[in-house]
């Protein structure tokens, strides 16, 4: 059974971006289709000659994953500094959109896509793979609990994100709804709101440390699921060993991620 410290525990809210998805081998693949499909269109021999051999070499030299990771980038920068009531409002989707036009004229493939296509491309976030755990641990903690997203996606990228994944998320909670990013304290407690439930009876989790310790502060229990490369904090820093003190719940990258965390809950059994 589930500990004291989260026994009360009535609702859970959960990152999505790396959390509950994939989002680097999706976006990977998008990306390298999208520049297969040009390579191998009739439009393309109607491109400058500069911009085919660019295509070509940064296809070649397999750059997708890193353009794939600078675009995640620019998502946290951007969401990191956004100010409520300063900053004028910008959804996730808009901000990917206008991203991409950034960095492909970065790498110098600026009018290799269309406008429609770059339009396209960038929905790409509304098409993640779930991890092979989440859909059926999803599934499992909502039939005790209430299961919400708290990501910084917009109602309709989560949306589509709870569509196609097959997640079965009970609500659908963004930080468009309060106009304010997570870190935001108005993000988790809004969500806590959303609930109708206190902050001690809401549980945030993520695969980020740094989203937990905001969570925390604004009252709620925090459980953590380590996925591949979502970690920012360095793993033997002094912040990350002193997370180990003050997380509910730590799931390692080699357990079964949120089945695990049904498992210790109590809501599944040991080998279920």
């Amino acid at each position: 059974m589930a500990g004291p410290a989260l026994s009360e525990i009535r609702g859970l809210t959960f990152d999505v971006f790396g959390t509950v998805v994939d989002w680097r081998t999706s976006i990977v693949n998008a990306l390298t289709q999208a520049a297969e499909r040009k390579l191998a269109s009739a439009e393309f021999s109607s491109l400058a000659e500069q911009l085919q051999d660019r295509l070509r070499a940064v296809t070649d030299a397999k750059e997708w994953p890193t353009f794939a990771q600078e675009w995640r980038s620019s998502y946290g920068r951007f969401t990191k500094g956004f100010v409520p009531g300063q900053t004028a409002w910008k959804d996730i989707d808009t901000h990917h959109r206008d991203s991409l036009i950034e960095l492909l004229q970065q790498y110098g493939l600026s009018g290799v896509f269309s406008a429609d296509e770059i339009e396209e491309l960038s929905k790409a976030w509304h098409f993640l793979a779930p991890w092979p755990d989440s859909a059926k641990g999803l599934h499992a903690l909502g039939e005790k609990v209430v299961t919400a997203t708290l990501s910084n996606g917009n109602r309709s990228l989560l949306n589509d994100l709870n569509e196609f994944g097959g997640l079965g998320f009970r609500e659908i909670i963004s930080a468009e709804d309060f106009k304010a990013y997570k870190p935001n304290k108005q993000t988790y407690l809004g969500a806590v709101q959303r609930l109708g439930l206190e902050p001690g009876q809401v549980a945030m989790v993520a695969a980020h440390l740094g989203d937990l310790r905001a969570a925390r502060g604004c009252g709620l229990r925090t459980v953590y699921v380590e996925r591949p490369r979502e970690e920012d904090w360095q793993a033997g820093s002094q912040e990350y060993e002193d997370a180990k003190t003050w997380v509910d719940i730590w799931v390692k990258e080699d357990e079964e991620g949120f089945l695990d965390v049904a498992r210790r809950m109590g809501i599944l059994g040991p080998s279920e």
